[in-house]
């Protein structure tokens, strides 16, 4: 299975390598925009066998509609994304958790506009993989640790920051009063001392003034929220294009060795030893190590046990315990056909 993997592994870096933004070689002659879209489209192709060893499952078109829809009312920096600008966006991701963000890895969710909020529970993901392409550009290939179910969007190459309504509201009312005292306690008083009446030419001035004091006073919001989200950036994201290759061909390796010890350690004290049909030892197999796992961790996850089996029984040479004699060959990449695991709020496994 090891060897599998690597050569799943060789095959997306191969694939990869010609269409490598980072690529430090010589330059290659020049792709076309159709030539280096199917070679995306290959490696991502080929990218699909270590994600899923690594459980990784791509999230849904109504989970990502959502993320790009919903916004988190404790989300003090919010974007806009154009999805005309994109020929695809692909997120995968092990499950959804449920609890607290860490700190580095929110974005304004800890402070209001005038006040200290207190930390809420929030639906976010441990890991998450996206690949995106711009029309205008190139394959995108990124992971990211600690991601908000609202804030998916807040890792599309492409977007625009924006102000929240409420707080476009509040910057406003803020302009007018001091717009109007300004006024009042100095334009009159200056008009009146200089014994000019006021005018239309007066107040055109006076709003333009208020105007690139609004424009000034907005950029600078912007800018700020701007920063906030590339420093949450720099703290959340973990690896980017062809290093995703390797840390994914890493954890598909540390997932495939924790599911052939847990079928080892289960298969070993079963009732009646390992007789039975691959369907019904299969199905015993997920049962267990589910309610283990709920019991020790109170995570519920979903385990794959055919692929748990296919694992053991490829290293049965060595081990000697399963299958018995007789048992049909399994497929080490049987898919997992439940839907992704959501953890309790209690969760707190790595």
């Amino acid at each position: 299975m090891r060897r599998r993997l690597n050569d799943s592994r060789a095959l997306a870096k191969a694939l990869y390598d010609p269409i490598n933004p980072d690529r430090e070689t010589l330059d290659q002659p020049s792709l076309t925009d159709p030539q280096r879209l199917s070679n995306e489209q290959e490696a991502l192709r080929a990218l699909e066998p270590l994600l899923a060893q690594a459980n990784f499952s791509p999230l849904s078109e109504d989970t990502l509609a959502y993320a790009l829809v919903v916004h988190h009312p404790q989300d003090e920096v919010q974007v806009t994304v154009n999805l005309d600008q994109y020929v695809y966006i692909h997120f995968w991701a092990p499950g959804q958790r449920v609890g607290q963000m860490p700190l580095k890895s929110s974005v304004g969710s800890r402070r209001g506009f005038f006040t200290k909020l207190p930390p809420a529970e929030r639906r976010y993901f441990k890991r998450v993989v996206l690949a995106a392409r711009t029309k205008r550009g190139h394959l995108v290939l990124k992971s990211f640790k600690d991601t908000p179910l609202e804030g998916l969007e807040q890792l599309l190459p492409e977007l625009k920051v924006r102000t929240p309504t409420l707080q476009r509201a509040l910057l406003n009312l803020m302009l007018v009063v001091s717009g109007v005292a300004i006024f009042v306690n100095v334009g009159m008083v200056v008009l009146t001392d200089l014994k000019v009446a006021t005018s239309l030419l007066l107040l055109l001035l006076f709003a333009i003034f208020m105007g690139l004091r609004a424009s000034k006073m907005f950029g600078q919001r912007r800018s700020a929220q701007a920063l906030e989200l590339a420093h949450m950036l720099y703290y959340r994201s973990t690896s980017n294009n062809s290093e995703l290759l390797s840390a994914l061909a890493l954890r598909a390796q540390d997932e495939h060795t924790k599911e052939a010890l847990l079928a080892h350690s289960f298969l070993a004290r079963r009732p009646g030893g390992t007789q039975g049909s691959p369907e019904e030892t299969s199905r015993w197999l997920r049962s267990e190590v589910e309610n283990w796992l709920l019991a020790k961790s109170g995570c519920e996850v979903t385990f794959n046990g055919t692929r748990a089996l296919a694992h053991l029984q490829a290293l049965t040479p060595s081990m000697g315990l399963y299958p018995p004699p007789g048992f049909p060959k399994l497929d080490p990449v049987a898919p997992i056909t439940s839907e992704p695991p959501q953890a309790t709020p209690s969760s707190n496994i790595s």
